[in-house]
């Protein structure tokens, strides 16, 4: 029965992640043919004269529809007619409204240089003596710093929810009141989406373990994880907690 459940282990550490990835791909895609396939003529639709069905279609369609519309507006013509309609849109109220936040929030996103976080630090949130994960957006610019205290030497700190890293909290924080983490950013949002479960320490551990896996002793590798007295480096074998 023990070789049994390290058979189990073994088989679970394996295909569970592969097989979430696949399944969360395969929505993914599922959700854009679902947008895409219904405005596509019928005779450009395979779906129509194919016996199955094509999935990524509709996928691979909007990749080659965007790259087009900005190839187009790359040039003298489509800059002028993007003009124009950024123009009237701009006229519109609570569209324009929508349409600017919108705008700025994928230009800071898609922009090649501060696109993303910079660093993960500790942050003193909700209050005093409590401590969460927050990423660096960078230095607090603009009215919000000339208005603060200090604003100069303040911190751009957003800290995510668990385990949904999408909601969460904009802060204004002193650089000296920041504790930033050696941690990459990737890391610190699989610590926070796994309720701090998983480490980097953890999560090489667990690559090591997978590696094992494809040699001979792969269910020794899997059933150290269910003892303490394993034969991994003692920093793998831990308090989750």
């Amino acid at each position: 029965m023990a070789r049994l459940r390290n058979y189990f282990l073994t088989g679970l550490l394996i295909t569970g992640p592969a097989g979430i990835t696949l399944y969360l791909t395969w929505t993914l895609v599922s959700w854009v043919d679902s947008w895409v396939k219904p405005y596509l003529p019928a005779e450009y639709n395979p779906d129509n004269y194919l016996p199955f069905r094509v999935p990524g279609y509709g996928l691979v369609v909007a990749l080659i529809g965007l790259t087009l519309v900005g190839f187009l507006t790359a040039n003298f013509v489509g800059a002028a007619v993007f003009s124009l309609a950024e123009t009237a849109i701009e006229r519109m109220p609570l569209v324009r409204n929508l349409y600017k936040g919108l705008k700025q929030i994928f230009s800071s996103v898609l922009a090649e240089k501060g696109s993303s976080f910079r660093q993960a630090a500790l942050v003193r949130f909700p209050h005093q003596g409590v401590w969460t994960i927050g990423f660096v957006a960078g230095d607090t610019k603009g009215e919000v710093a000339q208005k603060l205290d200090g604003g100069e030497d303040m911190l751009t700190v957003y800290v995510p929810t668990t385990p949904n890293p999408t909601g969460g909290y904009l802060l204004f924080v002193r650089r000296a009141d920041a504790i930033i983490l050696d941690m990459s950013v990737e890391d610190a949002a699989k610590f926070v989406i796994s309720f701090g479960l998983v480490s980097a320490e953890s999560a090489a551990t667990a690559e090591d373990l997978v590696r094992s896996l494809t040699r001979r002793d792969g269910g020794d590798a899997v059933q150290s994880l269910t003892t303490t007295d394993s034969g991994l480096p003692p920093h793998s074998v831990q308090d989750p907690s």
